[in-house]
C-alpha cells in the first residue's frame, strides 16, 4: 500500500529529528517552575503549534524557498548550524536553564506566550525538522499522477498528526519521567539529548555542505 509506506516513511524521517521523548525532558527542564496545569496547557499548545509548523512546511515550504531563491542545501546548512548551536548551548546548560524564570514574578499569560518560542521553535520543530519536511514536500512534485499525489499528501498529513500526538503525550507526561529518573538522572538525559541534537545539527549541515560541494565540482567538471 503506497499510502501506508509513505506514512511510515514520513514518521521515520521526522521522529528522530523531533525526538518527542528527548524533547520532553528538555521541555520539563525549561518549565520546572510552572504548575502542572500550566505545563499541560503548554504541552497542548506546543503540539498544536508543531502541527501548524510542520503542515505549513510541507505545503508551503517549497513555494517560500522558490520565492526567496533559497535552495535545499542552503536551508540544510543554515538549519544544521542553528540546530548544532542550540544543542551545544543546551549541552553546557543541562536541565538547569530557566527560560521561565519564576512563576511568582511571571503571570500565567506570559508563561503561555512562550509556547511558540522557544518551546515550539527551535526546541521541538527546529530548522532541521523544517528542512526535512520541506524536502518531503518537494518530493511530491515528482509524480504527475494526481491520485498518487493526493494519497501522498494525505499520508504525510496523517504522519504529522501522529507526530503531534506523540509530542502532546510525551510533553504532558514528562514529569513522570523525571520522577522515574530523579533530578540527576533527568539532567544526564537532557545532556544526552543535547549531544544527539548537536550531532543531528552537524549531520544536517554536512548533508547541505556536501550537496553544495558536489554541485560546484559537477559545474567545474563541465567547464
Amino acid at each position: 500500500m503506497p499510502g501506508l509506506n509513505t506514512f511510515l516513511l514520513v514518521v521515520a524521517a521526522i521522529f528522530p529529528v523531533v525526538n518527542p521523548p528527548g524533547a520532553a525532558l528538555v521541555f520539563l527542564g525549561l518549565t520546572q517552575d510552572a504548575t502542572p496545569e500550566i505545563r499541560n496547557s503548554l504541552a497542548g499548545r506546543v503540539a498544536l503549534n508543531s502541527f501548524i509548523v510542520l503542515v505549513s512546511s510541507l505545503l508551503l515550504g517549497a513555494l517560500i524557498l522558490q520565492f526567496y531563491g533559497i535552495s535545499i542545501p542552503i536551508l540544510r546548512v543554515a538549519g544544521g548550524f542553528i540546530v548544532a548551536v542550540s544543542g551545544w548551548k543546551l549541552l553546557n546548560e543541562g536541565s538547569h536553564k530557566s527560560v521561565l524564570e519564576s512563576t511568582n514574578e511571571i503571570s500565567k499569560a506570559e508563561i503561555l506566550n512562550r509556547a511558540f518560542y522557544p518551546l515550539t521553535l527551535p526546541l521541538t520543530t527546529g530548522p532541521g525538522t523544517i528542512a526535512v519536511v520541506i524536502s518531503l514536500g518537494l518530493s511530491k512534485g515528482s509524480s504527475t499522477n494526481w491520485p498518487d499525489e493526493i494519497i501522498f499528501v494525505i499520508a504525510c498529513l496523517l504522519a504529522i498528526v501522529a507526530i503531534a500526538v506523540m509530542i502532546l503525550f510525551c510533553f504532558r507526561y514528562a514529569d513522570r519521567i523525571q520522577r522515574l529518573l530523579g533530578r540527576g538522572g533527568t539532567d544526564i538525559a537532557v545532556r544526552l539529548f543535547a549531544f544527539i541534537l548537536f550531532c543531528l545539527g552537524v549531520q544536517i549541515l554536512w548533508a547541505g555542505a556536501s550537496d553544495l560541494l558536489s554541485s560546484v565540482i559537477h559545474h567545474r567538471a563541465h567547464l
